[in-house]
């Protein structure tokens, strides 16, 4: 049980707040059991950009599931959809097979260097605004406060006795918390299946046991995660805090301390003269507000997470008392030694590490656009049989076999005509399929589905032994979309 001492306050300071910043690197010590934080509530723009940043993430991810996208009778009709039993992504207009996946993993690429190029400009911005971590946690911490108060009424109601109030309201709040974290689960099993049938069949009974599953680990670590948690999994889960110092440099921007302009420290009488001392009063109010249980004034932290809270707090105070807000900013410590020195500072966001992150961003687009902008939806893959490597047949022509699949990505059918190139007299043949007058095979092929032509090609007799490239193309004839091509050999005997 963690014992928390009330210190009287001092009475040359009226804005002084007893907090400690238990979450500091000289107040932890190795298997320390955590001390619990209680941020308090401060108002200011990156307090109201947090709230913002929250509400549009959760708008977003509790509400794209529910989306819809008219893709025509027989096809989903969910905007965003991971597709497993027909082997589909869906985004909006855009629709990706398995062999696709390649525009994932560029997505992938642009986010990470999405974040590179953060880091490099503004420190660990992703943390403290766009992290699910943070996010949640943000939305868990407004319950909190919601249900039980600030944080004084917070510190309160913990070393109190158990009573029929004190059990009302953490039962209260537990409750929400596990409701917020189980609608957590239900939203991310929405993108795996139609949400309104699948929502249905969850209260019915009627979903799968890997639903169920699902939703069941999702609300545990949830509710683990950002109800107990929290900082902890800041400080010793995320591998991030321990890469990013890989991502900037000195003049990267980051919740600075201005300690040329705050130090030496001290409490500040009402109607006092601040000569010979810096702004900083001392009051605390900074450590108070920090979700992380830090001291921001301690310098650069692995714990600190930019989530600029001390900021609104300490500007509040410079206001009461008079003085420039700015003590806390963001800012770089090349800067604060700069000011020490006499020197203006100076902030420099293209750099030569900004400018190759936002070029590489650039290049990646817009080869996934280029990629997009071209992509075929009638694709080719040929294998060839390798027993027998070939058959003689009795007029002397050598005959190959291929397997081949027809990949139809239109919501429509398709008639299409496959072609070979690259031997002067070969032709091909097909059982069950016939040859238009250029000597192609023909194929249908439905909409949204794999055809698959088991194809023999006939060269005629005096090829020269080995392998010889060729290549198959396959044409939509109802359409105005070229296909696509695929290399393949053929092996001869030179008799």
């Amino acid at each position: 049980m963690t014992v928390h001492t009330l210190i009287p306050k001092r009475d040359d300071d009226e804005h002084r707040i007893e907090a400690t910043a238990v979450n500091s690197k000289a107040a932890r010590a190795l298997y320390k059991k955590r001390e619990q934080i209680y941020p308090k509530l401060v108002q200011g723009n990156f307090r109201s950009l947090k709230w913002a940043a929250m509400v549009v993430l959760l708008g977003i991810y509790y509400i794209t599931p529910w989306l819809r996208w008219d893709r025509g009778i027989g096809r989903p009709d969910q905007a965003v959809l991971v597709d497993f039993e027909g082997r589909r992504f869906f985004f909006f207009f855009i629709e990706l097979w398995p062999q696709e996946v390649y525009y994932i993993t560029g997505l992938l690429i642009l986010a990470a260097i999405g974040i590179f190029l953060a880091s490099s400009l503004f420190g660990r911005v992703w943390c403290g605004y766009a992290c699910p971590q943070t996010v949640w946690t943000d939305l868990y911490i407004y319950v909190e406060r919601l249900i039980e108060g600030d944080r004084n009424a917070r510190m309160r109601l913990d070393k109190e006795k158990l009573s029929f109030s004190k059990a009302g309201k953490k039962i209260s709040k537990h409750a929400i918390w596990i409701l917020i974290a189980a609608a957590t689960g239900g939203a991310w099993v929405f993108y795996f299946a139609d949400a309104p049938t699948l929502f249905t069949n969850i209260f019915t009974g009627q979903a799968s046991t890997a639903v169920y599953l699902f939703i069941g680990i999702l609300t545990f670590t949830t509710y683990a995660l950002a109800g107990t948690m929290r900082e902890q999994v800041c400080t010793y889960m995320c591998p991030w805090p321990r890469i990013q110092a890989a991502m900037t440099d000195r003049d990267a921007l980051s919740v600075t301390y201005r300690a040329d302009r705050g130090e030496p420290r001290a409490p500040h009488k009402k109607g006092a003269s601040w000569e010979g001392r810096g702004d900083c009063i001392d009051c605390n109010a900074c450590v108070a507000a920090c979700p992380q249980g830090i001291d921001i004034r301690d310098g650069d932290q692995l714990e600190c997470i930019n989530c600029a809270l001390c900021i609104d707090a300490c500007d509040d105070i410079m206001k009461k008392v008079g003085r420039p807000t700015g003590l806390i900013a963001y800012d770089t410590h090349l800067n604060v030694e700069r000011r020490e020195r006499g020197e203006k500072g100076r902030i420099r966001l293209l750099r030569p590490r900004t400018v190759l992150y936002g070029a590489m961003m650039v290049l990646v687009a817009a080869i996934m656009l280029y990629g997009l902008m071209n992509r075929s939806t009638l694709s080719l893959n040929v294998i060839r049989d390798r027993s027998p490597p070939y058959v003689r047949l009795s007029s002397g022509e050598i005959r190959n076999d291929y397997s081949m699949k027809l990949i139809n990505m239109a919501p429509r059918p398709r008639r299409v005509a496959i072609e070979v190139s690259g031997l002067d007299g070969a032709t091909l043949s097909a059982a069950d399929h016939e040859l238009d007058a250029q000597g192609r095979v023909l194929a249908e092929v439905a909409s949204d589905s794999v055809a698959n032509v088991r194809l023999h090609l006939i060269s005629p007799a005096g090829v020269s032994a080995g392998s010889h490239s060729i290549r198959f193309r396959v044409v939509d004839l109802e359409g105005d979309e070229t296909g696509d091509s695929a290399s393949a050999f053929l092996a001869g005997d030179g008799r």
